[in-house]
């Protein structure tokens, strides 16, 4: 596909055989629990991370901080401070109240870090863009 999209728009950069081209972010929006086990274990967090943003519909920090996780995960430049890519999964705490115990969620948002299918950091209440980019330079 590279190699059609070059010839058409007359492109002279080479392509490179094996490296894949930049793959876009991801956003999973109210993931049930079977969503959150994959998109949060060890083989699919190998190379990226993924934000868990615990949140509920009633929630005016919540909010703020959605629109920027959303833009944030959107953006193909976003990257962690090792460089990994970054996808963003949502859980409603309203709908999965068991997964919202299990990380002892008492405050919303909270948004927690995955690396290597484990939590590595987490936060809480809402911050600005500024405040989350310096979040993700740490992980």
């Amino acid at each position: 596909m590279n190699v059609l999209r070059a010839a058409r728009t007359g492109s002279t950069r080479q392509l490179t055989h094996g490296h894949a081209a930049p793959r876009r972010l991801k956003h999973y929006l109210n993931a049930d629990r079977a969503t959150f086990d994959k998109l949060t274990s060890a083989a699919h967090t190998a190379d990226r991370v993924v934000l868990v943003d615990f949140y509920a519909e009633w929630c005016n920090p919540c909010k703020i901080l959605s629109p920027i996780l959303e833009k944030l995960a959107a953006d193909e430049s976003t990257k962690s401070g090792t460089g990994r890519a970054v996808d963003l999964v949502t859980i409603d705490t309203d709908a999965e109240v068991g997964l919202a115990a299990q990380f002892d969620v008492r405050s919303i948002p909270t948004v927690y870090a995955f690396k290597d299918g484990k939590p590595v950091e987490h936060f809480v209440g809402a911050m600005n863009e500024a405040g989350v980019r310096r979040f993700l330079e740490h992980l």
